[in-house]
């Protein structure tokens, strides 16, 4: 199993908007994608804004090109995500589970 790490930073205002997001479109998004196994979101609240570490769970690379596209890394953020965050992650980062 691979996990897929994304991280954001959201401005103040639009944090509980971002899970929102999180919650209505892009999970059911990914739910239907063949070899994604899970999703889950950590937060940590700053001065400047809320950082989300975004960590999704795939069978295989494959089944992450089937998100992302050929380039696995690319993060994959909507224009209105990217109107939300102070600060985004432009690559994903992947790691293989051990257990």
């Amino acid at each position: 199993m691979i996990a897929r790490h994304w991280r954001g930073l959201a401005k103040p205002e639009f944090a509980s908007a971002y899970i929102e997001h999180l919650r209505q479109q892009t999970f059911p998004a990914l739910r239907s994608l063949h070899g994604f196994k899970g999703l889950s979101i950590r937060r940590r609240r700053y001065d400047i804004g809320t950082e989300f570490l975004v960590i999704s769970e795939w069978e295989s690379e494959e089944a992450i090109a089937a998100f992302a596209g050929t380039d696995i890394e690319r993060a994959v953020v909507p224009d209105t995500v990217r109107r939300m965050m102070v600060e985004f992650d432009t690559r994903a980062r992947h790691y293989e589970v051990i257990e």
